[in-house]
């Protein structure tokens, strides 16, 4: 059976009291008293008990004689106000009225009983300079945690009365009134703000007095940018309930807006992406089929001047549209970029010449180049690409003319001073225009895929979003500033190479293969297989069909002798890339050439050479007869 031993004396005491005095019949009669209810520690003199009270910090009540030799009660008492918050009870048997008012006033003490005392009485006063001084502990403990509070909290904190005055405000609250907690105090926050606004928030306020329920709103402030903040309100009640104050939290939400904004924005363009990269692939299909129909008639002998006109007018079209399914996988993040050191200053001026044709005469092209720039890490086509789009949006935004200036300069960012970018050196390449500018509301959207100002069938929409995911995908950031009737200005923040500028790769070689390869075409799409065949034949190869990689591994097994494989990416059950490594598997040297709708299969990596969809003849040209060198 398990006996349930009662709590020790020292756990059931109430307190700790020091009790002083010169007489030890005095101190024994008194820790006699006591010391059932509480810890009881005993001094002779004053300056024994001032070292108690160092050594024991957690004395509840002090009872001290008042005269004793060699330091007098109230002396004590005030000196001991310097080490401990204990509260003091004063014991004398003289009725000298002067020395108890000074030992009040010195000391600081809470009761007086004379000599000699009533049990009981005396008992009475210490229970409740017991309960007195806990509760002082209690509320300087509160005190503290709301000052801690307060003074911690990045959070705009504040406590005010029913009439809207601050009792209690932090140095974050105060800093956005342009002031400091204790020159604020008394204020009203109503007063303080713009007319309209002191008006709204003392009409919340209001609500939330008179109903009693707290409230939390999400408000955009009027700041040039806005910011985002969280207001809550809660009524503060009294023991009978009663509304007393307010406490109101305000939180900043700016930079979480920020966040939330650009994830959504990046969920949608990779939804976008992942649509586009579908599309894309059957769209460069039907391209393939187009262009190389139109190639063929272009190459196919004489024809009169109207007809040649409608088919380069026809190739034309095709070619655009092969340009729209680019930018389309460039902003949704499906092209891989090849990231080298480049000379931004040098490929700004290459090119001129391309800008000045498609900007067109009423448009003036100025530079203002960094002297000593850096080299930046971006890949060079792609980047000269998002800088022909940005000029033709600067032309589009100038419709009676203007100057649009290209300036780059070298940058050291602090983390944090661009948003989404790390610290770091940079390069920045701008694109300034003196055009008609954008309104808040429209820059807030100006990245958005697909979202445009121009005409129906003036634009896609795609041109700053592509910019953004291409300038995002080289590690940079792309700022954007603009006011109605002052122009635009964007500028590309990209990543600082420590290598030196590299030149461009050679040109493959179009020399003429050997004439009569066997080569086997495998696609999925009849068209776009036709048209590479008959590509192929017109270059003089013996060429071989198969509509699927299943088709084409039973040609081979059956002993169909080839000497090239040209097969397409994407198609259903086994794609290109599984069939290949097939191939390769059995034919360790065979030639393979593989074709692609998208920009970059997802997985090939680099080991196939890759042809994209929609391609001239040439092209497919160029990279066959490289293939079918002897090696």
């Amino acid at each position: 059976m398990e006996v349930m031993s009662k709590p020790s004396r020292s756990e059931t005491r109430r307190g700790t009291l020091l009790v002083v005095d010169d007489e030890p019949e005095i101190l024994t009669a008194l820790t006699d008293l006591f010391e059932e209810d509480f810890r009881v520690h005993a001094a002779s003199s004053g300056a024994q008990a001032l070292e108690i009270l160092r050594a024991v910090p957690e004395v509840d009540v002090i009872i001290s004689d008042q005269r004793m030799p060699g330091m007098t009660g109230d002396a004590f008492l005030a000196q001991a106000r310097e080490v401990s918050k204990a509260e003091a009870l004063l014991l004398t048997g003289y009725a000298e009225l002067e020395a108890v008012i000074r030992a009040v006033n010195r000391g600081r003490i809470a009761f007086y009983a004379p000599k000699p005392w009533d049990p009981e009485a005396l008992r009475s006063m210490v229970m409740v300079a017991v309960e007195r001084h806990r509760l002082a502990r209690a509320l300087e403990t509160e005190r503290a945690l709301l000052h801690g509070l307060l003074d911690a909290s990045a959070d705009a904190l504040s406590f005010k009365d029913r009439e809207g005055r601050f009792v209690r405000l932090n140095a974050a609250k105060a800093a956005a009134l342009g002031g400091t907690p204790d020159t604020l105090l008394g204020e009203r926050e109503a007063a303080l703000l713009p007319e309209a606004a002191g008006e709204e928030l003392a009409l919340a306020e209001a609500a939330v007095i008179e109903s009693g329920r707290g409230t939390d709103e999400v408000v955009q402030t009027a700041d040039v940018p806005p910011r985002w903040v969280r207001v809550q309100r809660l009524p503060i009640l009294d023991s009978q309930g009663r509304l007393t104050h307010l406490a109101t939290f305000e939180h900043d939400l700016t930079e979480q807006r920020g966040l939330e904004e650009r994830l959504h924005q990046a969920e949608k363009m990779q939804a976008l992406g992942t649509m586009a990269g579908g599309v894309a692939h059957d769209f460069n299909n039907l391209l393939t089929a187009i262009m190389g129909s139109l190639d063929l008639m272009l190459s196919g002998g004489p024809k009169d001047a109207r007809q040649e006109a409608l088919l380069r007018t026809a190739m034309t079209a095709a070619e655009r549209g092969s340009a729209l399914t680019r930018r389309l996988l460039s902003f949704s993040r499906k092209r891989s970029l090849q990231l080298r050191p480049t000379d931004v200053n040098a490929m700004v001026r290459e090119m001129e010449g391309l800008l000045l044709r498609s900007l067109g005469d009423g448009v003036v092209l100025q530079h203002a180049l960094t002297e000593t720039p850096w080299h930046a890490t971006a890949d060079s086509e792609q980047i000269g690409l998002a800088l022909l789009n940005l000029c033709i949006n600067s032309r589009d935004a100038m419709p009676e003319g203007g100057t649009i200036t290209l300036s780059t300069r070298n940058v050291s960012l602090a983390e944090g001073e661009i948003q989404d970018l790390a610290a770091g050196d940079y390069v920045a390449l701008s694109v300034a225009d003196t055009g008609t500018g954008m309104s808040p509301e429209v820059m807030a959207k100006a990245f958005e895929p697909f979202f445009t100002t121009k005409d129906v069938g003036k634009g896609t929409g795609l041109g700053l979003s592509m910019v953004y995911g291409l300038v995002r995908q080289s590690g940079g950031a792309v700022t954007l500033s603009s006011h109605p009737g002052q122009g635009t200005q964007v500028e590309l923040y990209l990543p600082r190479s420590i290598l030196p500028s590299s030149s461009s790769d050679t040109p493959a070689s179009g020399a003429v293969g050997p004439a009569a390869a066997q080569i086997l075409v495998v696609d999925d799409d009849a068209g776009a297989r036709g048209i590479a065949a008959t590509f192929l034949n017109e270059l003089g190869h013996h060429i071989v069909e198969a509509g699927d990689a299943a088709a084409a591994l039973a040609m081979l097994e059956q002993g169909q002798p080839i000497d090239m494989l040209v097969t397409d990416y994407a198609m259903p059950g086994m794609n290109g890339l599984e069939l290949a490594n097939k191939v390769r598997a059995a034919r360790p040297e065979l030639p393979v050439l593989m074709l692609s709708g998208y920009a970059d299969p997802a997985g090939m990596g680099r080991a196939f050479p890759l042809l994209r969809k929609p391609f001239r003849q040439s092209d497919l040209a160029r990279l066959v007869s490289e293939l079918l060198k002897p090696r």
